[in-house]
């Protein structure tokens, strides 16, 4: 039998986040579907790359790629980057409430829990823009899976921004949280609408 797609280390990582474990979560998850999005990008600029076809935009996709890859990358390492924030984090949530150091050290490891689903939601923001730019210059064969891209990203990004929120909520540090949730915001005001504008122009464009 034939080694399946998602044996090993793909299989690993789902049965660790459906077990009954604190990582990987909802930011891990979020961060991963992020890079299958993003990936979905390269995998349509590396079928285009090299057509005569597309000749005149072979420079941006060789750009698009090199992009791509690093936001791919980056969100891989967010995954990682956001279970070990958590590690800290529930360990002062067990600090016995009578401790002085609690409140201190709660509200520190509250704010680097912040830190790597914010920078998701950056990276998914690149990955929607190459996402937009890879469905206009890239192989008109491979539209639907831009469009599944933009989706995909999309819920990264939603996904994302909601462990940002469950951090922030709990801050003592209202001027910290206003400012992350404002970026938070911010990101989502753009990048949902874009997303769905960029799926519902290769819906349009596939039914025609």
């Amino acid at each position: 039998m034939n080694k399946g797609l998602l044996d090993g280390t793909w299989n690993t990582f789902l049965t660790s986040l459906a077990a009954k474990e604190p990582v990987p979560g909802g930011g891990g998850a979020a961060a991963l579907v992020g890079a299958l999005g993003v990936a979905l990008c390269s995998m349509v600029g590396n079928y285009t790359a090299g057509k005569k076809t597309y000749a005149g935009v072979e420079d941006d996709v060789q750009r698009m790629l090199a992009e791509a890859e690093d936001v791919r990358q980056r969100l891989i390492e967010l995954v990682q980057e956001d279970a070990d924030a958590f590690v800290p984090l529930s360990r002062a949530y067990a600090i016995p409430r009578d401790d002085p150091k609690r409140a201190d050290t709660l509200e520190r490891c509250t704010k680097l829990a912040c830190a790597a689903p914010l920078e998701m939601m950056r990276q998914t923001g690149k990955a929607i823009a190459l996402l937009e730019e890879m469905g206009q210059k890239g192989s008109r064969m491979l539209l639907s899976d831009i469009g599944c891209g933009a989706l995909l990203c999309r819920a990264a990004l939603e996904a994302a921004s909601l462990n940002v929120y469950v951090n922030t909520k709990t801050l003592n540090d209202r001027e910290f949280a206003r400012v992350t949730e404002q970026e938070c915001d911010d990101l989502l005001a753009e990048f949902v609408a874009r997303a769905e504008a960029c799926a519902t122009d290769v819906r349009a464009r596939i039914r025609g």
